[in-house]
């Protein structure tokens, strides 16, 4: 479910993040089709089911993939900021980077299918 406050929010980035925000968008939905789009701290794109799944923040030179389960699996290694955060990790997307499609669609599908089965801090690091 999409919500064009997210489309708000996009259109007001520089050509390549949006570039980059859609298409990390695209692959959200692919991974979780009843993801629900929202809009949370007043402007900041959020994905939830069943509690938070990732959210997007562009910066001036980057995009921040924040992922809300600090032990979903990531056995490829694209969580490259947060290691060790309690709460949520980060993947950094510069202009020109190209993000592993498949390791984030299965990465997306571990949070959403622990979400589910009551979110992480229930689950612990049990996977």
């Amino acid at each position: 479910m999409t919500d064009s406050r997210v489309d708000d929010y996009i259109a007001t980035l520089p050509a390549w993040q949006q570039t980059t925000c859609e298409h990390v968008r695209q692959l959200i939905h692919e991974a979780g089709p009843d993801i629900a789009e929202t809009i949370k701290f007043t402007d900041r794109p959020y994905f939830v089911l069943s509690g938070n799944v990732c959210a997007l923040l562009a910066t001036k030179d980057h995009v921040n993939i924040f992922i809300y389960d600090p032990v979903a699996p990531d056995p490829e290694h694209i969580i490259n900021q947060g290691h060790g955060n309690a709460t949520a990790r980060a993947i950094q997307l510069y202009e020109n980077d190209t993000l592993n499609e498949r390791a984030f669609v299965d990465l997306i599908k571990a949070v959403c299918a622990s979400n589910r089965a009551g979110g992480w801090r229930k689950l612990g690091s049990v996977r």
